[in-house]
């Protein structure tokens, strides 16, 4: 049997007498429903239901707490407000030619599965492994030669249940902003990249809010056209006004 700790926390009267009566009307007491919380949240690596932090609290320590990924700064707050799956939609859609239609994002808090394909026959081919990121740069830096990883394996039998999820795009309209760049194209993505890197920047410097990150891209969207087949100019073009849109309403 496993060593027995007590765990202690404080809460609003109220919303305790509330709880106590919603679990005792489903057969059980405070302590149990706290275990099978802790218990669903070790399961699925992450808490059990979707949940964004307030603005005020949402702090630079925070947004560079990933559960799973041990990765720079930048890529972690992406992760954070969900720009990188934007991102990463614009990257399949551009490498392997398909439509917006066709590309698709799920949640998947336990970061075993990468990637996913569907076949027109329905079936869908799944790409496993630990979340480690020299797996992907190893692969990168030897394609298309496969060698051997310095990270643990995957072992199935002990990795959490996998579970997925429909991202919630009001809670993170990163990726929404995301989505409407690739569906416009021309330079739009280069707008959406420009602004992201310098709203994310400058909450890194403390000087803005975490929610001012979804809020400066969208305003520099907003500022910069799109122009429609650009030439390599336009790109830089439109990444430097982007940037600077972002400066000037910080």
């Amino acid at each position: 049997m496993s060593e027995q700790v007590m765990n202690q926390f404080r809460s609003d009267r109220q919303l305790r007498e509330d709880c106590v009566a919603i679990y005792e009307s489903l057969g059980m007491d405070l302590n149990t429903a706290f275990r099978m919380f802790m218990e669903r949240t070790r399961m699925v690596r992450g808490l059990p239901f979707p949940a964004v932090l307030p603005e005020s609290k949402m702090t630079r320590a925070d947004a560079l707490k990933h559960p799973n990924w041990t990765m720079g700064p930048k890529i972690t707050v992406d992760c954070a407000t969900l720009m990188n799956k934007g991102l990463e939609v614009i990257e399949a859609m551009r490498l392997y030619r398909l439509p917006l239609d066709q590309v698709s994002v799920v949640i998947h808090r336990q970061s075993i599965v990468h990637s996913l394909v569907e076949y027109r026959d329905g079936a869908v081919l799944a790409q496993l492994g630990t979340p480690d990121m020299r797996l992907p740069i190893r692969y990168a830096m030897t394609y298309p030669e496969r060698v051997e990883s310095p990270a643990e394996p995957l072992d199935l039998l002990s990795c959490p249940p996998l579970t997925f999820a429909q991202p919630d795009r009001d809670a993170f309209p990163c990726l929404q902003l995301a989505e409407a760049a690739a569906a416009q194209g021309g330079t739009a993505c280069a707008v959406l990249n420009g602004a992201n890197e310098e709203a994310v920047g400058l909450f890194l410097a403390g000087r803005i809010g975490f929610h001012d990150i979804p809020r400066l891209v969208a305003e520099a969207r907003a500022a910069v056209p799109a122009e429609q087949e650009p030439a390599l100019e336009d790109i830089l073009a439109a990444d430097q006004a982007a940037r600077q849109a972002v400066l000037d309403r910080a």
